[in-house]
C-alpha cells in the first residue's frame, strides 16, 4: 500500500513529465493511463531506496541510512535525476544542498505506509529529506505527503480531515501560489509547471481531494500543466491508501516498467 500507488503516479505521469510533453488540448478524462510512452523515472527508484532503507533498518535494528541508499541506486539506476542530484550523487562524501524541490515529497510514500505513530512520521520524513532537501519547505514537504498517507491507513481518516491537516501547512493564500484550498478548476487556469514542494504537495493532495478513484485521482493531475510524474507520485500514495487500486492491474504493470530487482521490492511486504 502507498509505495505501490506512488510509482505507478510516476509511470502513468511521465508520458507528460515536462510541460513541452503535454499537448495543450490533451483529453484528460479519457487519454490511456498507460501506454507506451510511459517508463519508470526517478521518483519510482528513489520511492524504492527509502523503503529499502527502512526495511534495512528493521532488520538490522538500526536507523535507516538514507543517505547509502539513496546515493547507491541513483548511481545504480538512471532515472532522469536532476542536476542538483546529480551532482549530490557524483560526490563520495554527499551533503545537503538545501533544496526545497519537490523530490524529498516524491520519494516520501512508505514511511507513511509504514508507521502508525504520527512522532515517527515525522521523525523519518524529516531524515529522509535532509539529507538532500534540508530546506525547511522540502522537509515540510515530505512531512506533510507522509503525514496524509498515514492518517488514512492507520486512522481512518478521510478527505475532510486530510484537508484541514494540510491547510495548517499550505493554507495561506498570500504565502502559496497554490493553496490547498484551491479548487482544481481555478488552479488550472493559472497553473504552471513548477517542481517545488511549495508549488507541487498542495495541488497533487487537492487532486487526490477532488477524486473518488485513484484513476480519477491520476486524470487530475494530467489535467495540470505539471510536473506530473511527481505529482502523481507525491499524491499516489495517500490516493492508494484512501481508495485502493481497484480496476489497475498493478502487478501486470509494475512488472512490465520495473527491472526485475525493483519490481521485488515494490512487492515485498
Amino acid at each position: 500500500m502507498g509505495v505501490k500507488g506512488a510509482i505507478l503516479g510516476d509511470i502513468a505521469g511521465s508520458q507528460y513529465e515536462f510541460n513541452h510533453m503535454r499537448p495543450k488540448d490533451l483529453d484528460w478524462k479519457n487519454v490511456p493511463l498507460f501506454t507506451e510512452k510511459c517508463r519508470r523515472t526517478d521518483d519510482s527508484i528513489l520511492t524504492l531506496a527509502t523503503k529499502g532503507a527502512i526495511l534495512e533498518s528493521e532488520r538490522k535494528d538500526k536507523e535507516p541510512n538514507f543517505t547509502k541508499w539513496y546515493h547507491t541506486m541513483g548511481n545504480n539506476y538512471d532515472g532522469g535525476y536532476g542536476g542538483m542530484f546529480r551532482q549530490w550523487l557524483a560526490c563520495d562524501r554527499p551533503q545537503p544542498y538545501n533544496s526545497f524541490g519537490n523530490g524529498s515529497a516524491m520519494r516520501i510514500s512508505f514511511i507513511g505506509e509504514r508507521y502508525d505513530n504520527s512522532d515517527d512520521v515525522v521523525k523519518f520524513a524529516k531524515q529522509s529529506a535532509a539529507v538532500t532537501h534540508n530546506h525547511p519547505e522540502g522537509v515540510k514537504g515530505a512531512i506533510v505527503t507522509a503525514a496524509c498517507a498515514s492518517m488514512v491507513k492507520f486512522g481512518g481518516k478521510g478527505k475532510q480531515e486530510i484537508y484541514d491537516y494540510v491547510y495548517r501547512f499550505y493554507g495561506d493564500e498570500n504565502k502559496y501560489k497554490y493553496p490547498i484550498s484551491m479548487s482544481l478548476n481555478d488552479m488550472r487556469q493559472i497553473y504552471k509547471w513548477d517542481v517545488s514542494c511549495q508549488g507541487s504537495v498542495p495541488a497533487a493532495i487537492r487532486c487526490v481531494l477532488e477524486a473518488d478513484s485513484y484513476e480519477e485521482f491520476m486524470r487530475n493531475v494530467m489535467s495540470l500543466r505539471c510536473d506530473m510524474d511527481t505529482l502523481g507520485a507525491i499524491g499516489g500514495g495517500i490516493a492508494e491508501e484512501l481508495f485502493g487500486l481497484k480496476d489497475i492491474e498493478v502487478k501486470s504493470i509494475l512488472s512490465q516498467y520495473l527491472e526485475p530487482h525493483l519490481y521485488d521490492l515494490a512487492m515485498e511486504e
